[in-house]
C-alpha cells in the first residue's frame, strides 16, 4: 500500500547535511517527495511510496544523520496524491 506523510524534526538539524542525508536515504528506497529547511530552525519532509520504505525513512528521520542532534519529531499521515517524481531538497 502506498502512503504519504509529512514529517517535521526538531532539534540539531539544519547545518548538519541532514536533507542530503534524507535525500540520499529516500533515493536508495524509492521513495518520492521532498525535504527542506524551515525558517523556524526545523526540517520538513513529505514521503510518498510504499508503507515499509515510508516508515523505515521516518525512523532515520528519527535519528537523523552522524552530527546530528534531533530532539523531537511529528509525523502526520495525509492522503496519497502520487504527485512527486523523485526525491528533492528543496530550498
Amino acid at each position: 500500500m502506498k502512503i504519504r506523510v509529512r514529517v517535521t524534526v526538531s532539534g540539531l538539524v539544519q547545518g548538519v547535511g541532514f536533507r542530503y542525508a534524507v535525500r540520499r536515504e529516500a533515493s536508495l528506497a524509492g521513495v518520492r517527495g521532498y525535504v527542506k529547511n524551515l525558517p523556524n530552525g526545523k526540517v520538513e519532509a513529505v514521503f510518498e511510496g510504499e508503507e515499509s520504505k515510508v516508515m523505515e525513512l521516518v525512523g532515520f528521520c528519527e535519528q537523523g544523520p552522524p552530527g546530528a542532534d534531533v530532539s523531537g519529531i511529528n509525523v502526520k499521515k495525509e492522503g496519497f496524491a502520487d504527485e512527486f517524481i523523485s526525491f528533492e531538497i528543496r530550498y
